[in-house]
């Protein structure tokens, strides 16, 4: 008995290595575990504020938090940030940030941010908070952004409360573009104005830039009565646009966050729940949520693989980033594949900007025949592994003999003729 259960817990200790070795074969498989895993336990409390979207009207700007979080967030790990950096940190990349401004002067983002007009100022604080996710030094104790060595470029497109309106998005775009951006992150998600973002995304990719966008937007506006309802699901702009990488987010339960606004498509998902960043005001940090903040990792990461592939056209860099990414109900974000792997006529051939939107009412083929080769192979993997533990042993206590206890049979002699 002692000795099956040796045998037992060799098995799950083979296993145990088997399953470690494929989430390190395969980068961004943990976050593609979280991402399908069930809804579980909600975060426990974060003893951080909010950073807020939008003010209320008449609201005065967000002030510099109070508390500084004194470990890394569980996005890190779910990104892979510490071994993508030793490929890429985004250096000799600008990013611009077409949002509610970027401060200038918060010490995450210090001596790296220029901006258009009065953009160096964030009254909302949003701006500043997704810039900290691209590109927050690396030092701070939350791990900072993607990209820390990237520049930020704040281009102001919202109003001072953080209000959004097609024609700031648009003129920011193209402001972004004139001013040396190869990728530029839009943190606004608009339901009107699709012609004229439409024509400041061409002209963008137009000038070889990369435009990352949220799918949808951070909060469901509240109704009447005051309780949020998710409205059906709807496109969103310029996410919608097909030359745009479109982000949803989710959260470190796998699931997106409860009454987040539905998906109509998306190109990619992302950490974007439970996020911890810099506000626009001194060393604390602030939490957040919603599709915006996981777009910034996504342009972070384009920001990565543009420094590391300086080669590689804005078409290729927005195929790459969804070609590698890991198979799931929406492809998970994985930098470190984005990043590593070697060009080929898959990876390097700019993909018709229609073919990398997946509706949330269908999954690509695509995507369901690599998590199926995937798992196959690393199911296969432990049960030969797990059958081998088992059977080698016991072929060794018996000398290799039938399980009958006699003599190993004789094949009979067959005779050669002369």
């Amino acid at each position: 008995m002692r000795r099956v259960l040796l045998r037992l817990r060799a098995v799950a200790s083979v296993a145990t290595a088997t399953a470690s070795l494929l989430v390190s074969a395969f980068p961004g498989v943990a976050a593609a575990m979280a991402y399908e895993r069930p809804p579980g336990v909600a975060p426990g409390p974060v003893g951080l504020p909010v950073i807020p979207s939008v003010l209320a009207s008449g609201g005065s700007c967000t002030g510099a938090s109070s508390t500084e979080a004194h470990a890394q967030p569980w996005t890190m790990s779910a990104l892979g940030v510490s071994r993508v950096r030793e490929l890429s940190d985004g250096s000799g990349v600008t990013v611009g940030v077409v949002d509610t401004g970027v401060a200038a002067n918060v010490p995450a983002l210090a001596g790296r941010v220029t901006a258009v007009g009065d953009a160096g100022q964030d009254c909302v604080g949003h701006g500043s908070f997704a810039a900290g996710l691209i590109a927050g030094r690396a030092e701070d104790a939350t791990g900072g952004g993607i990209a820390p060595g990237a520049q930020i470029l704040a281009v102001r497109g919202t109003g001072r409360n953080g209000v959004a309106s097609p024609g700031a998005v648009a003129a920011g775009i193209r402001a972004a573009v004139d001013r040396g951006a190869r990728v530029v992150y839009v943190g606004a998600a608009l339901t009107e104005g699709r012609a004229e973002l439409t024509a400041a995304v061409a002209y963008a990719t137009g000038k070889d830039a990369v435009v990352v966008a949220p799918a949808v937007p951070d909060a469901v506006p509240g109704s009447a009565g005051g309780a949020a309802s998710a409205p059906p699901a709807q496109p969103y702009f310029p996410a919608f646009i097909p030359q745009v990488v479109a982000v949803e987010d989710f959260g470190p339960d796998g699931a997106r966050p409860k009454g987040a606004p539905n998906v109509f498509a998306a190109d990619l998902a992302a950490p974007g729940d439970a996020v911890v960043s810099i506000g626009p005001k001194g060393a604390g940090n602030y939490i957040g949520s919603g599709s915006s903040l996981a777009a910034a990792f996504v342009a972070g990461t384009a920001a990565l693989v543009r420094a590391y592939q300086p080669r590689l056209t804005a078409a290729e860099v927005a195929n790459r980033l969804v070609a590698s990414a890991y198979p799931a109900a929406r492809p998970v974000l994985d930098p470190y594949a984005a990043v590593a792997e070697v060009s080929s006529p898959v990876t390097a051939r700019p993909m018709p900007a229609d073919s990398l939107r997946l509706s949330a009412r269908a999954s690509s083929h695509a995507v369901r025949t690599r998590a199926l080769v995937v798992a196959s192979v690393g199911g296969g993997l432990v049960a030969l592994i797990a059958c081998a533990a088992v059977i080698v042993p016991l072929g060794r206590a018996r000398g290799w003999r039938p399980a009958g206890g006699g003599p190993p049979r004789e094949l009979p002699k067959v005779s050669t003729p002369a």
